[in-house]
C-alpha cells in the first residue's frame, strides 16, 4: 500500500506509544530516582530540560531528512535516497560528538547560567555529565526514526523504543536496588542505564535499516561530498529547527524565572506538571507526526487538495481526543502528583495548574497537527517567524508580567503558555486553510 494513502491510526498508534516509552525513558529515571533523593527530582529535571535543548540542534537534520525522503517517495524518485541518508548520518554524528564535548567539559558552566539551586547541582552534573557526554547516540537514534517513520515503517521505531525502556528501567533497578546498590551510584547510575539502554537502541536501529529500508549508507556516497545537498538540507532544516530551539529556549528561561524563586515547592512542583501535561498531548503527537507523513507523500505526488482534507480531518478527532484526556489528566492529578511525593502545598498549585493546561491543550493541539503537516509541505519559514514572535511575546513576556512582577508565580507562567499556544493555533489555521502552504514542494528544489 502506498504510504499517503495508510490511515492515520495504522501510521500513527506506533508513534503514540513510541512517544510515550520517550517520555517514559527520561520520566522512568526521575520517579526512581526521586525515592534514592530527595534532592535528585529536581536535579535531572534540570538536567533533562537543559539536555533536551541542546538535542535541537540535532533535529536540523533530521527533520529536514524526514520532509525530503517523504515527499521523494511519494514523487517515486528513489534514485538520490542513499546518499540523503548517508549525509544526514554522519553529519548528525560529527555535529553530535563536538555537543557531547561541550556538554561534558562545559557542565558546570551551563548548571551555573541555569542558576540551578545549589542543593541539587551535585545531582544535576553527575547526570548531565554521562548522558551529555554521550549525546551523540540520541542524534543517530533522531536520523534513524526519521527515516524508518517517513518509508511508512513506524513500528520499528516503537519496537527500538520498548528496548529502550526495558533495559533502562531494568538497569536503574540493578544500581538503585538491585545487585549494584552497594556502588552507591545514584544518579550516575540511573545515567549509565540510559546510555546504555541509547547504545542497544542505535545498533538495532542500524540492523533494521539494514533489512528493512531500501537504501545504504557509506561513506562512498559523500566522495565527492556533495557539499549543494548539505547545503540544501540545512536550508529547509534550520527553520524547521529554528521553532523547536525558540520554543525550548523560552522554557529554559522560564525554568531561570522559576528556579529564581530559590523555591523547592516551585522548582518540583513545575517539573511534576510539565511530566504529567506532557501525556495530555500523546495522542496529538502521533496523530501530526503520521499526518505529516501522509502530507509528505501528498504533496511529493502533488495531490493538494487530498493533503488539505487529510489535516482538517485529523484536525477534528485530535482535538476531542486530547483535550479529553487533558480534562481526565486534571481529574486524577491529585492521584498521579502524589506519585512524586510532593507536599500539601505543592499538591494544591500543581492541581491548579493542571486545570489551566486543559486550555493550553487546545492551542497545542491545532499547533501539533497544522505546523507538522505545514513543515511536510515544505511551508518551514512560517512557523519559525511565528513561533518566534508569539513564544517571546506572550510565554515569555506576559509570564515574567504574571509571575514575577504580579507575583502569580507558576499560575502566571502557565496562564501565559495557554495563550500563546492558542493564538499561534488560531493563527496556523488561518493559514492552512488559505493554502498559503501549496506549490512548496522540496523535491524541485532539492
Amino acid at each position: 500500500m502506498e504510504v499517503k494513502k495508510m490511515s492515520i491510526f495504522k501510521l500513527g498508534w506506533p508513534i503514540f506509544i513510541q512517544s510515550l516509552l520517550a517520555l517514559c525513558l527520561g520520566y522512568a529515571d526521575t520517579l526512581m530516582i526521586t525515592h534514592y533523593s530527595d534532592t535528585a527530582l529536581g536535579g535531572v529535571g534540570n538536567a533533562n530540560q537543559i539536555l533536551g535543548f541542546l538535542t535541537l540542534a540535532f533535529t536540523i537534520i533530521s527533520s529536514a531528512t524526514g520532509v525530503i525522503v517523504a515527499q521523494y517517495l511519494g514523487a517515486k524518485l528513489k534514485d538520490k535516497l542513499s546518499e540523503i541518508y548517508s549525509l544526514s548520518v554522519f553529519f548528525n554524528l560529527a555535529l553530535s560528538l563536538l555537543v557531547s564535548a561541550i556538554v561534558y567539559i562545559g557542565c558546570d558552566i551551563i548548571l551555573s547560567l541555569m542558576r540551578v539551586p545549589d542543593g541539587m547541582v551535585v545531582d544535576a552534573r553527575n547526570y548531565m555529565q554521562i548522558v551529555g557526554g554521550f549525546m551523540f547516540l540520541q542524534a543517530l537514534i533522531d536520523i534513524f526514526s526519521q527515516i524508518f517513520r517517513n518509508n511508512g515503517k513506524t513500528k520499528i521505531g516503537m519496537f527500538i523504543s520498548l528496548g529502550m525502556n526495558i533495559v533502562n528501567i531494568t538497569g536503574n533497578y540493578i544500581f538503585l536496588y538491585g545487585p549494584l546498590k552497594h556502588l552507591e551510584l545514584g544518579v550516575r547510575g540511573v545515567a549509565l542505564s540510559t546510555t546504555i539502554s541509547r547504545t542497544v537502541a542505535v545498533v538495532f536501529a542500524i540492523i533494521y535499516f539494514k533489512y528493512k529500508i531500501d537504501g545504504h549508507i557509506s561513506i562512498k556516497y559523500l566522495k565527492p561530498f556533495p557539499m549543494d545537498t548539505l547545503k540544501k538540507l540545512l536550508k529547509l532544516g534550520l527553520p524547521t529547527a529554528g521553532e523547536n530551539i525558540s520554543y525550548n529556549v523560552a522554557q529554559i528561561l522560564i525554568l531561570a524565572f522559576v528556579n529564581s524563586f530559590n523555591s523547592t515547592v516551585f522548582t518540583n512542583t513545575k517539573y511534576a506538571c510539565s511530566i504529567l501535561s506532557n501525556f495530555a498531548f500523546l495522542y496529538s503527537v502521533a496523530a501530526a507526526s503520521a499526518t505529516a507523513i501522509i502530507i509528505g507523500h501528498a504533496v511529493g505526488a502533488n495531490e493538494y487538495d487530498y493533503a488539505y482534507k487529510k489535516v482538517l480531518k485529523t484536525l477534528k478527532s485530535g482535538m476531542i481526543i486530547s483535550v479529553s484526556i487533558a480534562i481526565f489528566n486534571y481529574i486524577i492529578s491529585p492521584i498521579t502528583l502524589d506519585l512524586f511525593k510532593l507536599d500539601s502545598a505543592s499538591l494544591e498549585l500543581g492541581r491548579q495548574i493542571m486545570f489551566i493546561c486543559i486550555f493550553l491543550e487546545i492551542g497545542r493541539t491545532i499547533n501539533l497537527i497544522v505546523i507538522y503537516s505545514m513543515r511536510a509541505a515544505g511551508d518551514v519559514k512560517f512557523p519559525t517567524y511565528l513561533g518566534m514572535a508569539s513564544m517571546w511575546g506572550i510565554s515569555v513576556l506576559v509570564g515574567y508580567i504574571l509571575a514575577i512582577t504580579f507575583d502569580m508565580g507558576l499560575i502566571g507562567i502557565w496562564i501565559a503558555m495557554a495563550a500563546d499556544e492558542i493564538v499561534r493555533g488560531i493563527v496556523v489555521f488561518i493559514r492552512w486553510h488559505k493554502g498559503n502552504w501549496r506549490n512548496k514542494s522540496v523535491v524541485a528544489k532539492v
